[in-house]
């Protein structure tokens, strides 16, 4: 066996019995269950703020990751979801910054819908979904994270503050110049559909 070998093998068996002994704590079992309870709310947070469905899985996996490391520093007097999103958006202006990063135009439905919608209801439905991600897309990252975490998730103004680390008075000229964009990018996105 090489000392390469050797050194990898007990990197292997090192990180198992780290990762058993993790599995033991209190704060592990927290994070199991903040997993299981939190990762569609954070999925659909990434996919507002300009993830690509090929890479939500990969982002999704980084916001967990900081989360596993930061969960001691959390503040449970803070609302989870809002410190979550904040997490997700560093995430995602990282992913952003990336050189890789291509926009895309959003063809598909990421989230999952009910078994017995009517098939013109479901159509309707994903062509709304569509247009809100293309309207969104039309947002920059900063305005984009306030808007979806005000108007979509129902976050107050001053939670988005702490969570962005902004004051609350950028937080609502942020959330205006948004709401004012959205409408614009939806009008135009309605009329070059030939939609009201």
């Amino acid at each position: 066996m090489t000392d390469r070998a050797a050194a990898a093998q007990y990197n292997d068996v090192a990180r198992a019995q780290a990762t058993a002994e993790a599995a033991e704590t209190p704060a592990s079992e927290a994070f199991d269950r903040m997993y299981r309870e939190e990762f569609p709310y954070v999925w659909r947070s990434l996919r507002r703020l300009g993830g690509r469905p090929a890479d939500l899985e990969d982002l999704a996996h980084d916001v967990f990751v900081v989360v596993h490391k930061r969960l001691a520093d959390y503040d449970e007097s803070r609302p989870l979801r809002a410190w979550l999103f904040g997490i997700a958006f560093r995430v995602a202006s990282d992913y952003r910054r990336r050189a890789r990063f291509r926009a895309e135009v959003a063809t598909g439905d990421v989230e999952a819908t009910s078994q017995a919608p009517r098939a013109d209801d479901q159509l309707a439905a994903e062509q709304d979904r569509a247009l809100v991600i293309e309207a969104l897309a039309a947002l920059d990252l900063d305005r984009r994270a306030v808007f979806v975490l005000h108007d979509i998730d129902g976050v107050a103004a001053p939670a988005i503050a702490d969570a962005l680390a902004i004051p609350v008075n950028t937080v609502y000229s942020r959330l205006r110049i948004a709401r004012e964009r959205f409408a614009a990018a939806v009008r135009r996105l309605r009329a070059r559909r030939g939609e009201r």
